[in-house]
Order: structure tokens, then sequence, then C-alpha cells
């Protein structure tokens, strides 16, 4: 976030920048409510606008699993657990079939409480082997749309781009000069 923010000239304070350490569990069944849950936590520690963002895997041949579930999809939630578990369960799709996005929502609170929200998608399909040694996740997985490698294959400023978390943020831009325009 902090390089995406960076182009902007906005700078970002990390929780453990202001010594605020807290376990937030995602208790939500939405990108939406988890961010929230995450923002409003580390807004109301800190009394700053906050941050904050959950993203996730949705593929239409599983009816959008793991989605808001994607980090903890399989029984040990590991990366490489989670990638297996998306190929096997998608092991008789056939490449037409296997469309799917990567989705974040960046949530921006106040010290208050109140939240805007910023979703940000990026379209691809999934590939049939782990290609790649970038990223993280799904990552050497997901062939993003128009493009013939993974996303763990693209070089970090091409990603940076096109990912789903790059356009939430610059979605976010503008509401975090305008909240801040109005303290």
């Amino acid at each position: 976030m902090q390089e995406l923010l960076g182009v902007s000239g906005l700078s970002l304070v990390t929780p453990s920048d202001l010594g605020i350490s807290r376990d937030v569990e995602e208790t939500g069944d939405t990108y939406e409510e988890n961010s929230a849950i995450k923002a409003r936590a580390f807004a109301s520690a800190s009394g700053l606008l906050t941050l904050a963002d959950d993203s996730g895997l949705e593929v239409d041949a599983l009816g959008g699993a793991p989605g808001v579930r994607s980090a903890r999809y399989s029984a040990t939630g590991s990366d490489g657990d989670n990638v297996d578990l998306l190929l096997n369960n998608l092991s008789g799709v056939p490449d037409n079939a296997r469309t799917a996005r990567f989705v974040s929502v960046v949530a921006v609170a106040g010290p208050s409480g109140e939240v805007e929200f910023c979703r940000g998608e990026c379209e691809g399909a999934i590939a049939r082997e782990r290609r790649g040694e970038g990223g993280f996740g799904y990552d050497p997985v997901f062939l993003p749309s128009g493009r013939d490698v993974t996303m763990a294959q693209l070089p970090m400023e091409e990603k940076n781009y096109i990912s789903h978390r790059a356009r939430a943020v610059r979605k976010a831009i503008p509401v975090i000069r305008r909240r801040l325009e109005e303290t």
C-alpha cells in the first residue's frame, strides 16, 4: 500500500510504527465487513484515518469460492495447500470455464468509526499448474485477462498497476485526500 500511495504523495504509517499491536479477527462474511472490522479497530487505537483491506479470489466454476475465505480455504491455510485444493477442485473444469477474479476492498475509517469502501477487481482465469516465483497466495495460478503469464510471473511494476489491490487503492486516494481535508 505504501508504494501505491507514495506515487500520489501520500505516506503511510503502520500500526507497528505507532507501537500498536492488535490481533483483529476477521469475522465478517464479506470483504467489506472484514476490511471495516480491521480499519475501525486501528482507527480507534490510533486516532488516525486508517486504511485496511480484505481481499480474495473468486472462481466462477466454484460458485465464487474461495472468496472471503481465500486465506483459510484449505485445512492448514498455507498458500501451498490453498493452491493445491483449488487446483484439485478445478481438475475437471475446462479451460474456458476457469474464469476468476481477484477482489480487494479497501476500507477508509476515521477514529469515530465512519467507513467508506473502495473496491478493485482484476479479472482472469485459473491456470492448470503453478508458474512463477513472484507474489504470494494464488498468484502462481492466476492468469490476468489479456496476459499469457501468471500474476507470479509479472514484473512488480506491472502487477502493482493491474492488481485488484492497486485498483482499490487508486479509488481510495481521492477519498483519503477528501477525508484529510475535512479534519
